[in-house]
């Protein structure tokens, strides 16, 4: 039990969550029981004025596939109604950790017991002659929402980025008018909002300085085939292009727009719209001038506590977990960092909410948080499907002329390919002893499904590679044991199995929107939505010939 336990009768625990993005929504859920039996008192301050949404599909908002309402992940009525304070609209502009309270944009003192950073990050602004960038850990933060990110350095006219629903609205506002965007990164976000542009009819171009696209999670065959994709729906794609200022036209106010992305080679990339997709940073400010200690995220050990203040918390895009440096220790920054996927922080608010109500409550103890384990990078794209994970960088010809050294070597790790470019496919396999440590899939979902089920399980895989290509092929007949097993992740997100989707239809969920209502699959990337119809339908078939 926690040393900073009381009786909930009469001393509640004071709990202050700073952010209502989705992770911080999903601590709130977990925190509901505790606060509607008067155990603890949560206040969040959230600096968007509107209910914490799923940011993760803001692309899909912004080419008009999603609206508002299906964005919404937490029910805030719910909330206010347990006893949850909610401040929208402000911002934190310090902590004082020695008085244990925070102090709002507007004034306000909020005292506690834990502190909770799910502050989130914000998106990358690259070195563009023509953009300020703003130095913010050199700066107080902002008493202004809006300001916090801008810092009285606004990107020009006709410049975005996309993060949150006012993003959308500019990058909705260019598509649906079909004018030309340019994305200027080849991340995973840049291009599934560039072929979703595509296909909603605007005309997009990925600028990239790099050789492929996605060269974080993709090889190069991998690269090379999606990049020939993109091309095929319509995208232009500009590589080995390292952008370096913006040239502009003035509005009939007098006020700078963007014209054109000019390049170090002197290429001039015309558009109405720039989209900067150049990754994300944690949003530190406020633990970095509070004196936590930070990195590429706020450090946090394994119970995600602060490392130098153990009633302050982080989860999410904010936090990087690692283990605490003792004295004498080695100086040099730590390994890893936030995630930067949806799924983890998910999991690290449910576990942080049990944590919570058990030490409140002398409940016992919570299991420790299980490492993140390496990410499925799914793009979700109509007609362009590529999963990726694990270990792709290895090259099958790396082990060069000692073929003898090789055979003898059972660790030594081997790759088998197969390209299909002219068709969009693609995948590439790595085996340590025949177990898969990674494979990268474009154009083929149902191998993809039956490989990641494989790495899930750290299975052998077949002597012969080749026969795994056979289940996109024609014939296709999914085996007892294979991606339809019911043990089988559909879900990375939530961790959702197959067998508790066909629990859930078997109660009436015959939706992959029913299926999310009741289990929560499919609500988070969304890159699922697929593979969750495909379980619909074979529980269905398997149900009318039972």
């Amino acid at each position: 039990m926690s040393e900073r336990s009381t009786s909930p009768a009469h001393n509640p625990e004071r709990i202050v969550l700073v952010g209502y993005g989705p992770v911080a929504a999903r601590f709130v859920e977990g925190l509901l029981p505790l606060v509607r039996r008067g155990a603890a008192t949560l206040t969040v301050v959230g600096t968007e004025n509107t209910d914490a949404y799923n940011r993760v599909l803001i692309a899909e908002h912004a080419v008009g596939n999603a609206d508002r309402d299906s964005l919404q992940i937490t029910d805030t009525f719910a909330a206010r109604e347990a006893g949850v304070h909610l401040h929208l609209g402000m911002t934190v502009t310090a902590i004082l950790r020695s008085r244990c309270a925070v102090s709002l944009s507007d004034g306000t003192l909020l005292t506690y017991d834990r502190l909770v950073l799910a502050t989130g990050a914000r998106a990358n602004i690259p070195t563009l002659d023509g953009i300020i960038r703003v130095r913010r850990d050199r700066q107080m933060p902002a008493a202004d929402a809006a300001a916090l990110d801008a810092s009285g350095a606004t990107l020009p006219r006709g410049v975005t980025v996309l993060r949150n629903l006012d993003d959308a609205q500019r990058v909705l506002a260019a598509v649906t008018a079909g004018k030309r965007i340019v994305v200027l990164g080849a991340g995973v976000l840049g291009m599934e909002i560039a072929l979703a542009a595509a296909s909603a009819g605007a005309q997009s171009c990925v600028v990239y300085h790099g050789e492929i696209p996605m060269n974080r999670n993709l090889d190069r065959g991998g690269g090379t085939v999606l990049a020939q994709s993109a091309r095929r729906a319509g995208v232009t794609m500009v590589n080995h292009s390292r952008a370096e200022s913006l040239l502009f036209h003035q509005d009939d106010d007098g006020v700078d727009r963007f014209d054109a992305l000019i390049c170090a080679d002197g290429k001039q990339i015309h558009g109405d719209l720039l989209l900067l997709s150049c990754g994300i940073g944690a949003r530190t400010e406020l633990a970095q001038l509070a004196g936590l200690p930070v990195s590429t995220g706020i450090l946090v050990d394994s119970n995600l506590q602060s490392w130098s203040d153990p009633r302050i918390y982080a989860i999410g895009d904010c936090a990087h977990v690692a283990p605490v440096r003792r004295a004498g220790e080695s100086t040099a920054l730590p390994t890893g960092g936030p995630s930067g996927l949806i799924g983890p922080g998910w999991r690290q608010a449910d576990w942080l909410a049990r944590r919570f109500s058990n030490e409140v409550l002398g409940t016992g103890e919570v299991h420790a948080l299980i490492g993140a384990a390496a990410a499925v990078v799914m793009l979700k794209a109509e007609g362009v499907e590529v999963v990726s994970v694990g270990n792709t960088a290895a090259d099958p010809w790396d082990h060069g002329a000692d073929e003898h050294a090789a055979a003898c070597d059972a660790a030594l790790l081997n790759v088998a390919q197969w390209a299909d470019p002219e068709h969009g496919r693609y995948v590439k396999m790595v085996t340590r002893a025949g177990i898969l440590e990674g494979f990268v899939c474009v154009g083929m979902p149902r191998s993809a499904a039956e490989l990641t089920l494989l790495f899930e399980r750290g299975s052998e895989l077949p002597a012969d590679r080749s026969v795994l290509l056979r289940y996109d092929g024609p014939d296709y007949e999914p085996s007892v044991g294979g991606a339809f097993d019911p043990g089988a992740t559909v879900c990375w997100c939530n961790g959702v199995t197959a067998g508790a989707i066909a629990e859930s239809a078997e109660v009436g969920n015959t939706s992959v929107a029913c299926i999310g209502a009741a289990t929560r699959a499919g609500t988070g990337c969304g890159g699922c939505k697929v593979r969750i119809g495909e379980v619909l339908e074979r529980f269905a078939t398997s149900g009318a010939t039972s």
